[in-house]
């Protein structure tokens, strides 16, 4: 970038953490206690263990296909394809129609997935436009909020996009410069800066999106999105970075600390409808982990085990379901063909 002097925030983000030059999920593990961030997967099983049992009743609503591909989007430490590969062993004829695939860009984190899980019906793609059957169930924890966004402000009725001026090596500063919101209405379809004083969009997951709705459309199949947004129609100003379990300025510690937005759901749902997909429900992770049977798991597992370990499992329970941690923040969406009434997790 140094001959650049100015570059939009999402190339300036997608440098910072996707550059195969030393970007920050090319070049480490973030994942876990000791990296920047912890995920639902790796704070207990029992994530993971509901999410497989969701896919299952998933299949089964679409007739217990004899193929269908469970398609992780982005898979982390590898822990959550990990832990819902040991459940899917249990169910036999579920198991022998299933491929598990996950897209990865990162070729440091392959390595770890790769030594993780040994299964051999496991395989890692490149590109999810290389899907050429299904059905497709796409499974995305917190998968779009790492991926870059463009901002852009109003200023008394004008409309400006943040851009990042370089000043000099790991030295740089936000600028905004004026802004066609026409261009990129009319290129999605959908109106954005209706009683809006702020915009956050991702070209990026627009892109896997309309991927992702030609292979559910196609080949029947659902995607399952969890992470951290909300629900409002007012979008906020979302973006953050985060060092070390701790909040980082999004312009220092270039390449060395994760940079992430929340989900606007409201908007992410417009999209989709416009793609021609059904938003079935949305709801909160506490909502849907609990519907799911959480709760009797934790008691399952917790049986006949010392007072220390059962403390262990519901402390980790709690972190996944309390409102006060991941239970309310995190939304679960789910989006399949417009035909399709599976309910699963959603119930009222």
């Amino acid at each position: 970038m140094n001959n650049i002097k100015n570059i939009s925030l999402d190339k300036f983000i997608n440098k910072a953490l996707y550059s195969k030059n030393g970007g920050y999920y090319m070049k480490k593990n973030p994942f876990e206690k000791k990296g920047d961030f912890i995920t639902a997967p790796n704070i207990s099983i029992l994530f993971s263990e509901m999410l497989a049992i969701w896919c299952i009743a998933f299949w089964e609503n679409l007739g217990c296909p004899k193929k269908i591909n469970i398609v992780e989007m982005g898979g982390g430490n590898g822990e959550m394809m990990y832990q819902m590969i040991k459940v899917f062993e249990r169910f036999d004829k579920f198991y022998k129609a299933s491929k598990f695939l996950i897209f990865e860009k990162s070729n440091f984190l392959k390595k770890i997935q790769r030594k993780k899980i040994t299964s051999l019906k496991i395989s890692w793609i490149d590109s999810i436009n290389n899907l050429k059957n299904g059905p497709n169930i796409f499974l995305a924890n917190e998968f779009f909020d790492a991926l870059p966004i463009k901002q852009f402000i109003r200023k008394k009725n004008k409309w400006f996009e943040k851009k990042v001026k370089i000043l000099g090596k790991d030295n740089f500063i936000l600028i905004d410069k004026p802004a066609q919101i026409n261009k990129l209405e009319k290129k999605i379809g959908i109106d954005l800066k209706n009683n809006q004083k702020i915009i956050e969009f991702s070209p990026l997951s627009y892109k896997y999106l309309r991927t992702i709705s030609k292979k559910i459309n196609a080949f029947q199949g659902g995607l399952l999105i969890i992470d951290y947004g909300y629900l409002e129609k007012e979008m906020r100003n979302s973006l953050q970075s985060v060092r070390k379990h701790k909040f980082n300025n999004i312009l220092k510690n270039f390449s060395n600390s994760d940079i992430t937005h929340s989900i606007s759901f409201y908007f992410l749902k417009k999209i989709l409808k416009k793609l021609n997909l059904k938003v079935a429900r949305i709801t909160t992770q506490r909502k849907f982990l609990t519907k799911l049977g959480i709760m009797q798991r934790a008691e399952i597992l917790a049986k006949n085990l010392k007072f220390s370990q059962k403390a262990n499992i519901y402390y980790r329970l709690n972190r996944l379901i309390d409102n006060k941690f991941m239970g309310n923040l995190f939304k679960v969406m789910f989006v399949t063909k417009k035909n399709n009434e599976f309910k699963v997790g959603f119930e009222n």
